[in-house]
């Protein structure tokens, strides 16, 4: 199977990230326990202009890393696993399922009450960790399941970020928006005219996520917009977004996910911490991180090929499936985003955050002895 050098340097960004995250989590966490809990908290709430720190990491750089899960996402559409409709449908329907099914776990517990808008949070894929996961077993992954983990994981952020879009969005201001998308239809108009320079796209994409983010849609969104504006040509090495995303691997997987996770994994533990994980919405996004993901990815994507909608590559088979579809469900940085974004109340943010780390972990954990198990070595 034909991969590309641009698909190589992008998993192995993430898988690297992926190790990066893990350490910056339990320094977080760490740091926050410790003597210099105050100290380390505090850097976190430092006003810069009218935004703490924290608020410009998850409004500011982490649309950064939503621009290059769309350039991702934008190449996978035009030159890799999506641009085949029959092979795009195998990752789109085991990332529908991988939505749906954690999602409808997590109403079962939480309708009709104050934290069913939580509903999104197990829906959620990380795609750093999960890459970092299946990277530990080597040459022992099929090349397929790579790439069916990596389009599964993108196809879920987008679907992430439609969510964050449509029900995490708060009292709209028409006119920043309407400007916003203005900007944006400017940005389209110079893709068609063939303009390749960068410049003016980063600039009025800065534009573009200023009024986006007054405009009560979250920022974040800005990004996946300008990824899809950014000129992809043939998608060869001296392409723009090619340029751009070979550019933004480095500092978004060792820079960006490092600080959003410094930032949102410092979370006090009190001796009674694990009484928070008996409330039915921490209770809903474990059902969700670890039993949803499995069974959604793998019984949508079984539909799929069984109802001849698509096909399995031949080099995977059921097990493997199964197997990476715990790994989605590691939720860390986007579940822990859509929490931010579907809780106000400090005490129900962390109790998710505990949860979706320890869920993450199970998870994660379950996806790697089982495809240990049950993938042979390759030569």
């Amino acid at each position: 199977m034909k991969i590309t050098k641009l698909f190589n340097d992008f998993f192995d960004s993430e898988k690297a990230g992926g190790f990066v995250l893990i350490g910056c989590t339990l320094l977080s966490l760490f740091l926050t326990n410790s003597i210099w809990s105050e100290e380390y908290l505090s850097i976190w709430h430092l006003q810069i202009g009218s935004h703490s720190f924290e608020h410009w990491i998850n409004d500011g750089l982490m649309t950064i890393f939503f621009l290059l899960i769309g350039l991702e996402l934008e190449r996978e559409i035009y030159a890799g696993e999506l641009s085949n409709l029959k092979n795009a449908l195998l990752p789109i329907f085991a990332a529908l399922g991988g939505m749906i099914v954690p999602a409808g776990l997590y109403l079962f517990l939480n309708y009709g009450t104050d934290t069913q808008s939580g509903a999104g949070i197990p829906m959620a894929t990380d795609i750093a960790f999960a890459l970092g996961i299946l990277s530990l077993l080597g040459k022992k992954v099929p090349i397929s399941l790579k790439i069916f983990l990596t389009a599964l994981a993108v196809i879920d952020d987008l679907g992430a970020i439609l969510i964050i879009a449509v029900f995490y969005t708060k009292d709209l201001i028409w006119s920043n928006l309407l400007i916003s998308l203005g900007i944006f239809v400017i940005l389209l108009v110079m893709n068609r005219l063939k303009v390749r320079n960068l410049i003016p796209y980063l600039t009025l994409g800065v534009v573009m996520w200023y009024f986006m983010l007054n405009s009560g849609v979250h920022a974040t969104i800005t990004g996946v917009l300008l990824a899809f504006a950014i000129p992809f040509g043939n998608g060869n090495k001296k392409s723009t977004s090619y340029i751009l995303q070979h550019f933004l691997h480095k500092p978004v997987a060792f820079i960006i996910l490092p600080l959003f996770a410094l930032a949102n994994t410092a979370i006090i533990l009190n001796s009674d911490w694990h009484y928070a994980l008996s409330h039915n919405y921490t209770l809903g996004i474990a059902l969700g991180l670890i039993v949803g993901k499995p069974v959604g990815i793998w019984l949508f994507s079984f539909l799929a090929v069984k109802l001849k909608i698509s096909q399995l590559p031949e080099d995977l088979n059921w097990k493997s499936i199964f197997g990476v579809s715990f790994l989605g469900g590691i939720g860390f940085t986007m579940s822990i985003f859509i929490t931010l974004l579907a809780f106000s109340d400090g005490e129900h943010i962390d109790n998710s955050k505990i949860m979706i780390l320890v869920s993450s972990l199970i998870a994660g954990l379950i996806g790697l002895l089982y495809l240990k198990a049950s993938l042979k070595i390759r030569n």
